[in-house]
């Protein structure tokens, strides 16, 4: 009969036999029981509709993990099996892990922009708003990409009295999110007008530094109006959404930075014909005006005014003059008219013979007015013979 073994024995040769005969698996399930423990190490379980295993992912191999492993989610696990000797318990040992269906840097990006979405960095009201004439840019990307030289090439055509400062950072690759965080910070203390933050084009994985947590952080802390300008117009990194404004390539956060110098010379142009015809019109306004007070002061003068007087005494004088001659022709009229009458009833015209004046007391009759036993006297201009009326006949 054989001897017993101890159960650290039976512990240690299960864990030789699993660990050697599943030494890699590749495993498919959903996570559960899910703790991030102080340490950095991960332990969860993956399960399927019958089963469930202990699974754990060290430190060491977390930092490779670009997304973050929540309940509920599908994932493949590639790693080995382990036992726990001191327990008699087996796990699964994870050295990577993606997400089931769907890239990890697609749902790692994912659930980093949902996150500061939440956190409120991509709220509107906290943009911070670009100054219409920048003095001073500083530039956080890479010191010998192509980016630096078109942003450069750009700014000297737009507006060549801009100051450029470069805070050079790796733009890809590990360690980069610690350059770029550190940089952004570096440049935040510059007092500049305007931070670009970006690099040229690239893959997903070459882009990744600006969809880091980290650099969110940074640029959201930033008290400079911070420009994202990252890769191509197709490309969107985490970056791009919480910056104050997002640019398509690096030479557009230029261009949306810096006013264009030809542009401004056409709008001087064309501020100075508006002034020009501006003033034309106040000046025509004023002299229009100018001309109506002129000539209202003078129709007001006391010139004018003694002119008017003048003028209507002329007046005046005038139709006192037409008023009189009109009088002096009439009276002349009446002279005239009593010269005729006396002239025909001068005396001298009775010593025509035959003629006599006949008077009655003193007044001048026809015989016509003479009645019976009337007094009269007929006269010529030497003679005067008084008598009386004894017969009147009347000629038939």
């Amino acid at each position: 009969m054989n001897s017993p073994i101890t159960v650290s024995t039976l512990n240690v040769q299960i864990k030789s036999l699993l660990e050697t005969t599943f030494s890699f698996v590749y495993v498919e399930g959903e996570i559960s029981n899910l703790t991030y423990h102080n340490s950095g190490h991960i332990y969860f379980s993956i399960k399927d509709a019958s089963s469930t295993i202990s699974c754990v992912m060290f430190k060491g191999n977390t930092r490779y993990l670009k997304f973050r492993l929540e309940v509920g989610q599908k994932i493949i696990l590639s790693g080995s099996v382990t036992v726990y000797a001191p327990r008699g318990n087996y796990q699964l040992l994870a050295t990577k892990i993606e997400p089931s269906g769907v890239g990890a840097l697609a749902l790692a990006y994912e659930q980093l922009k949902k996150k500061l979405e939440l956190k409120g960095y991509f709220d509107q009201a906290r943009k911070k708003e670009l100054p219409k004439y920048p003095k001073k840019i500083v530039l956080v990307t890479s010191s010998t990409g192509a980016a630096i030289e078109d942003m450069k090439k750009v700014a000297s055509k737009r507006w060549p009295l801009i100051e450029l400062i470069l805070i050079p950072a790796l733009v890809q690759g590990e360690g980069a999110k610690f350059d770029i965080a550190e940089a952004i910070q570096k440049a935040d203390t510059l007092n500049a007008d305007v931070m670009v933050v970006g690099r040229g084009g690239g893959s997903i994985e070459d882009l990744w530094a600006f969809n880091e947590e980290m650099v969110a952080d940074a640029i959201f802390s930033a008290n400079t109006p911070i420009i994202s300008a990252v890769g191509h117009e197709s490309d969107f990194v985490i970056s791009d959404f919480v910056s104050d404004v997002r640019a398509a390539t690096p030479s557009n956060a230029i261009e949306i930075a810096l006013p264009d110098s030809n542009e401004l010379k056409m709008y001087l142009d064309n501020l100075s014909d508006e002034y020009e015809r501006a003033f034309k019109i106040v000046i025509n306004n004023k002299e229009t005006v100018l001309n109506h007070l002129s000539s209202s002061f003078k129709q007001n003068s006391f010139e004018n005014k003694f002119n008017f007087v003048q003028n209507n005494i002329k007046d005046l004088q005038k139709n006192f003059n037409n008023f009189f001659k009109q009088i002096l022709s009439r009276k002349e009229q009446e002279i005239k008219l009593l010269s005729s009458s006396y002239e025909a009833n001068h005396p001298d015209k009775k010593s025509k013979k035959g003629f006599v004046q006949v008077t009655k007391e003193n007044t001048i009759v026809s015989l016509e007015e003479l009645h019976l036993d009337d007094i009269i006297n007929l006269e010529t201009s030497k003679l005067s013979v008084k008598t009386k009326v004894m017969h009147i006949n009347y000629n038939k």
